[in-house]
């Protein structure tokens, strides 16, 4: 289609506005003009990428409305540019890529109904379960205590020591646990959907005749109990790990004749038993299913294991066209290390671009066609400061949600909802109450809060946004709505005020814009355990607000420019209006 572009000065820029459909949400192609005789540009969505996939198919168009909002004063000087660019639509946003870790040490979730209200407002889409190691020795039909009899007494580790094998149960309804028939309630109260990891280790270290069949009925039988309530499932989880059930075995029980040591290839090869018998399941119930593969996220060291090193290699000339997508792990910084908040927030753009560039790159080399990518467990090891339940944490989270949308991932889940405190070294994104912690239960990490407001002010589709001074430590994620308004996610990684202007290309603002602030406590540019917003803070030690729900946004004028203040280590999540 040729399209006439009609150009305009505004504020000494030169800007293009767009525009939408005002009756159906969704954009459309062609040309309007505004009352000011200015051409409007629609731009096209771009086709769907293969890394994102079925992962799309919740999408939906957002409207944002505006509602009450606090005037706020705007900065006299913002010397910092940041520059949205709505002439190009990067991708839609998969509305799967908002997700956590539930686990089977975490409470039976539904009769805790604080912890449900949270989670119900934070609508984080997709809750993945059992996750974690556990899931390698996890049987979801069994009686506590009853594991199948092909279960050995004692597993073997990585070192060929005999260890007691620590099984987990399904229908453990104990107050300390999650059992599966609860887990599907938490998430019919919640409006959350499930991912399911179905224990792969089982085919490694069952002693009977087959023991990847046994493990292979075993998935199909959940499936079957499932029915359709769980599209996304998963063949095991870091099964190439040295700590995980399964990666060796005591080869004087095993019956099939498999290697002590677990590869990529006998992975691949397993795989397939799997999805044969787990699609067979679903189709069984009319319903249809995705199954994930494992692979590495990254190039293996120089003194990884073997396993490692030939693992993605191995895993797709066995799967090929057979997954449906493949699943990485990542905790973005160096394991055990007591990373600054530089060092963490830096790996965002860095970390989540390289697994991209990895597991295309091993597509390629191994001549597989791409297939929809999946981030279904991440976080960070930093460790020492309280990293994983501070603020940085929380300003970490954004940057990776806006990489990945930006890299175009198809889903992901964050790990996980609770932990265990560890004097602050706690994945969780709520406190057990904990004593040492001093914080009552289910009380909301930082990261809760910086996960609900930057979805709160984002669109349904990205566009790129870029910062003119490179030294500036500012990040910028923007998008837009299907009712026409443009969000920008700013966050300033400097340990000063940053004063910003935003410019626009093919957008012209309305008359005003909206945003909320986030920022450590007391000021604090390093570690915190406390959250802000607009000002609003916790009545306990850590945490935010209790009544974030409700929070209004402050508002500002449009007329003179959009410019925002970004305190030191702070986010802002803002909507401009459309005109």
């Amino acid at each position: 289609m040729k399209r006439i572009l009609v150009l305009f000065f505004l504020c000494s820029e030169i800007l293009l506005c767009t525009a939408c459909n005002k009756n159906s949400g969704e954009p459309y192609e062609g040309e309007e003009t505004d009352t000011s005789g200015t051409t409007v540009i629609v731009p096209e969505d771009p086709a769907l990428a293969s890394s994102i996939g079925f992962f799309m198919s919740s999408w939906a168009p957002k409207t944002f409305k505006a509602g009450t909002f606090t005037e706020a004063a705007l900065p006299g000087s913002a010397p910092y540019l940041v520059t949205v660019d709505a002439s190009t639509i990067t991708t839609k946003i998969s509305p799967a890529l908002f997700g956590n870790n539930s686990n089977p040490y975490m409470s039976q979730m539904v009769n805790q109904p604080k912890l449900i209200g949270h989670l119900t407002n934070l609508r984080t889409g997709i809750i993945r379960f059992p996750g974690g190691n556990i899931s390698s020795v996890y049987f979801w039909n069994g009686q506590v205590g009853i594991p199948p009899a092909d279960a050995p007494v004692q597993l073997t580790d990585a070192d060929g020591n005999k260890t007691d094998p620590g099984y987990w149960y399904g229908n453990n309804t104990a107050d300390w646990t999650l059992s599966v028939n609860n887990y599907y309630s938490m998430l019919q109260q919640t409006g959350n959907e499930g991912m399911i990891t179905v224990n792969y280790g089982y085919a490694r270290y069952s002693t009977a005749a087959n023991p990847v069949a046994a493990a292979a009925h075993l998935a199909a039988d959940w499936v079957r109990y499932d029915n359709g309530r769980t599209r996304y499932w998963e063949i095991g989880n870091e099964s190439n790990g040295t700590w995980q059930a399964g990666y060796r075995i005591d080869v004087t029980q095993n019956k099939d004749g498999q290697p002590q040591v677990i590869s990529g290839e006998l992975y691949g090869r397993h795989y397939k038993v799997f999805a044969d018998s787990m699609r067979k399941a679903a189709a069984e119930t009319g319903k249809t299913i995705y199954i994930g593969a494992q692979l590495l996220e990254h190039e293996p060291a120089i003194w990884a294991t073997d396993t490692d090193k030939k693992w993605n290699a191995g895993v797709l000339q066995q799967v090929g066209a057979t997954a449906d997508f493949y699943i990485v792990h990542s905790y973005f910084t160096p394991y055990n290390t007591n990373s600054n908040p530089q060092e963490i927030l830096a790996s965002a753009a860095t970390v989540t671009k390289a697994i991209y560039d990895h597991v295309n790159g091993s597509f390629t080399a191994n001549s597989v066609a791409a297939k929809p990518v999946a981030l279904t467990e991440w976080n960070i090891f930093a460790v020492g400061s309280q990293q994983m339940v501070s603020q940085v944490a929380g300003m970490h989270a954004v940057m990776v949600w806006g990489e990945l949308i930006r890299n175009k991932f198809g889903m992901s889940s964050r790990w996980d909802l609770a932990n265990a405190w560890e004097n602050g070294n706690d994945h969780g994104l709520f406190s057990q109450g904990e004593s040492l912690s001093g914080e009552t239960k289910w009380t909301p990490r930082p990261a809760f809060y910086y996960q609900y407001f930057f979805q709160k002010f984002l669109g349904d589709r990205g566009i790129n946004a870029t910062v003119t001074d490179s030294n500036s430590s500012i990040s910028a994620y923007a998008s837009t709505f299907s009712s026409g308004e443009v969000g920008l996610t700013l966050v300033n990684r400097a340990n000063i005020t940053r004063n910003v202007t935003v410019n626009f290309k093919n957008f012209l603002p309305g008359a005003r814009f909206y945003w909320y602030v986030l920022t450590g406590g007391e000021g604090v540019t390093g570690f915190s355990r406390k959250v802000f917003v607009n000002g609003a803070g916790p009545t306990g030690v850590s945490g935010g607000p209790d009544n974030y729900a409700a929070l209004i946004p402050y508002g500002g004028s449009a007329t003179g420019g959009v410019k925002v203040s970004l305190p030191p280590m702070s986010v802002v999540n803002m909507v401009i209006e459309k005109k």
